[in-house]
């Protein structure tokens, strides 16, 4: 009896957190939702008719959603395989005694904690300038001709910017799962003779998995609504070049003023990310079992 009591008493104390939390997301949400099914423009105001599911087939069938969706997809894709390819190199360094380990770990870890838009300017104005930047300087010193990255390789210094970012973070995780493991097997593998290739195969990379998925699922979820470094560095261009589902729903709404055009591509954003996020905590539930 005490225990229900408990039970019974700790969810009133947690009741108003919920209620609070559920209201933060469900009242945007429907409010967004009833807005992908008007013709709600902010230059014609009062002018709101409902139309159905026509904001939904328009936004479909602009080719501008499907190059967006690529490269979101893109984005993503080539993030996650800088990141922890990256995370994982950097993982195993840090993880070897060194003079000034601490401050080298810090120094690591540190681009995690700089502002997108900050850590953007930084790239865009110093590193990727084609006249004073720095890639140019090197260019220039060796006799090439600068290039100017964000006008000819728009998305992938997109992917450049936001892999540095994230970077650390995989890095911390990795390097948390590897200090986890034991090494009575690594003194064992190098006893029998395993190479060191071996027992990275064998040995690190299993032990590393687990964390590799969390990796993956975290940063997956927050990249699919990367917008900051977009809007300081290309604004989505050249054309739709490096323009993502996110940055495209900024564009209809506060660009081209279409309200109920970019709650409907937000609501597709939502779907998306929801199906992306329940296929990678099954796959984590099948990495734990």
């Amino acid at each position: 009896m005490a225990t229900r009591h408990q039970k019974t008493l700790a969810r009133l104390m947690v009741a108003p957190s919920v209620l609070l939390l559920l209201g933060w997301m469900i009242v945007p949400l429907a409010m967004t939702l009833w807005f992908s099914f008007q013709s709600y423009n902010l230059l014609s105001p009062g002018m709101e008719q409902f139309i159905g599911w026509t904001n939904y087939k328009y936004f479909l069938s602009d080719p501008a959603f499907w190059t967006a969706m690529q490269n979101t997809l893109l984005l993503v894709g080539g993030v996650l395989v800088i990141t922890v390819g990256g995370g994982i190199l950097l993982a195993l360094l840090l993880d070897q005694p060194m003079f000034g380990q601490g401050i080298v770990r810090i120094l690591v870890i540190a681009p995690f904690f700089i502002m997108p838009t900050v850590s953007a300017l930084v790239w865009k104005n110093m590193f990727m300038n084609p006249v004073n930047g720095l890639f140019a300087w090197l260019a220039k010193a060796v006799g090439a001709q600068p290039i100017d990255f964000l006008a000819q390789y728009p998305l992938m210094s997109i992917i450049l910017i936001v892999a540095w970012q994230w970077l650390p973070f995989a890095t911390l995780i990795l390097l948390t799962a590897l200090q986890s493991l034991d090494s009575e097997q690594m003194e064992a593998a190098e006893m029998d003779g395993a190479s060191a290739l071996s027992k990275f195969i064998h040995l690190i990379l299993p032990h590393l998995s687990r964390a590799i998925t969390v990796v993956i699922l975290i940063e997956t979820i927050f990249l699919l609504s990367v917008f900051a470094e977009i809007l300081v560095t290309t604004n989505g261009g050249p054309g739709y070049q490096s323009t993502n589902l996110t940055y495209l729903v900024f564009s209809q709404a506060l660009l081209q003023f279409d309200v109920g055009g970019a709650s409907a591509g937000g609501i597709i954003a939502v779907i998306l990310a929801n199906i992306v996020a329940i296929f990678l905590m099954r796959m984590i539930g099948k990495t734990l079992e």
